[in-house]
């Protein structure tokens, strides 16, 4: 039984709250040891998460396989040595040329050939020379080089090839990209010229995309064209002015202005695919991009096959090349084999077609739109899509989106030119006797997955949520078509 003190408290209970309160305070203190535990243990993991982050920063891995990358970079300027098969191009480009050196203007050039021939390689590798020799004269010889691919109308190309001059001269562009007329961007381009070069060539490369907004009216390039190779008779520009322009398609000078094919009057010069021996050459001329014992043999002969397939498309060869030397040192691996090519050849193909949609014009995105939509939806035998049937399409797209509509010859001058890509084969068909001719266009991949990344970059979501709708569109078109 427990006692009881003077003032009638309980021992016991005084006792428990004794020891309630020291137990209170162990608690309380257990807390704050597991709360500076758990804190050191959290400043603990993040201090070694750091570490780990920068160990991983810091780790070099294990050796590259290149020793010299930019070799394998398709736009790097190579030397002479280097260049294989293009011996004729390379002495036209020269001769046409040389007149700078001289004190006279050079004539106007038209590069024309498949994609990957070398027509950029061969007038950079020519212009870059002409500027080392120029300035060893004390002379000054500009370049102003633009791909024509991504720019949508004349006024942004002007405002480019200003942005490009400054870039080189490290000057103010001085002008505004927007608010201004397209003929105060010439005159800031002609001011810049004026002041810094004593002549000057302008490349315009893949200068056939250049075709405007205005569909019906005058290409851009043909103003373009136009503007610039005048430039120097009109005393706009002081010095001697040529213009090269790159093309994969030479029929583009079938739509030229009139004054714009007399005032360009090109001397052309013709790159052909390369063969498999000469884009052997090609790579065997950048293997020392890559470490000594690096390449096994059979990577190069493979490469070049891969490439041959491709329409001889160096450009082709030259990225797989280093892609597989990419995927090599992705994975730690000492050298680059046969697996690595193939690997990386489909990592290619998966996305080739996926660029090629990035950078083409809206107008062009719904007539390949339309044209795979009538590859995958149609019910008759065999995928390839009739040119009429296309065009229909095409045209119901375009009334649905409320877009502008382009006439059937250039919805197919705009597939064709797919086929340049490798997207597309195209080939001319009759309809008999009295039928007349149309295009017929087959997908040399799956027209579904075209039109799924077509999709991701338009505005053509709402069409794609009427699958049904397009597909009965597609069919009642070739069922007319087929029954005509």
């Amino acid at each position: 039984m427990a006692g009881n003190d003077p003032d009638g408290a309980d021992q016991s209970t005084l006792d428990e709250g004794t020891s309630s309160t020291e137990g209170g305070q162990q608690i309380e203190a257990a807390r704050k040891d597991a709360a500076g535990d758990a804190s050191s243990n959290q400043e603990s993991t993040e201090e070694s998460t750091q570490r780990s982050i920068r160990d991983m920063l810091d780790d070099e891995g294990g050796a590259s396989v290149f020793v010299n990358r930019d070799l394998v970079e398709p736009d790097t300027i190579i030397d002479e040595e280097r260049i294989v098969g293009r011996d004729d191009q390379l002495e036209s480009v020269v001769s046409f040329l040389k007149p700078t050196l001289q004190g006279n203007r050079p004539p106007n050039m038209l590069l024309y050939g498949p994609a990957g021939t070398g027509k950029s390689l061969i007038i950079g590798a020519v212009t870059q020379q002409i500027i080392e020799l120029c300035q060893s004269k004390g002379e000054r010889f500009g370049v102003v080089d633009i791909n024509c691919q991504p720019i949508n109308t004349l006024d942004q190309a002007v405002y480019e090839l200003v942005q490009t001059v400054t870039q080189d001269i490290g000057t103010e562009i001085g002008v505004p990209e927007t608010g201004v007329s397209t003929k105060r961007k010439y005159r800031r381009l002609y001011e810049l010229i004026n002041e810094h070069y004593d002549s000057v060539i302008f490349i315009l490369d893949e200068i056939d995309l250049l075709v405007g907004r205005r569909e019906n009216d005058e290409p851009a390039y043909s103003k373009l064209l136009y503007q610039l190779s005048r430039a120097s008779n009109t005393n706009e520009i002081e010095g001697r002015v040529s213009v090269a322009a790159l093309t994969n398609d030479p029929k583009f000078m079938e739509d030229i202005d009139g004054r714009a094919e007399s005032s360009f009057n090109p001397r052309d010069v013709y790159f052909p695919d390369y063969d498999a021996n000469q884009l052997r050459k090609i790579l065997q001329n950048r293997r020392d991009a890559f470490r000594q014992d690096a390449l096994k043999d059979d990577v190069i002969p493979l490469v070049a096959a891969f490439a041959a397939q491709s329409h001889g498309d160096a450009r082709k060869a030259i990225d797989l090349f280093r892609g597989a030397g990419d995927l090599a040192d992705e994975r730690g691996d000492e050298g680059v084999t046969e697996d690595h090519v193939r690997e990386s050849q489909e990592e290619i193909d998966k996305d080739r077609s996926l660029k090629l949609v990035e950078g083409l014009t809206t107008q062009k995105k719904i007539s390949l739109y339309a044209t795979a939509a009538v590859a995958h939806y149609s019910n008759w035998t065999g995928s390839s899509v009739p040119s009429p049937v296309g065009f229909k399409v095409y045209q119901w797209v375009t009334n649905e989106l409320d877009a502008d509509q382009m006439t059937r010859e250039t919805y197919v001058k705009y597939v064709k030119e797919l086929s340049t890509y490798g997207l597309i084969s195209a080939s001319r068909k009759s309809r008999g006797r009295g039928g007349g001719m149309y295009m017929e266009f087959t997908f040399t991949g799956d027209p579904e997955a075209m039109m799924t990344r077509i999709i991701d970059d338009t505005r053509l979501e709402g069409i794609a949520e009427q699958e049904e709708l397009l597909s009965s569109v597609v069919n009642a078109q070739l069922k007319e078509f087929h029954n005509q």
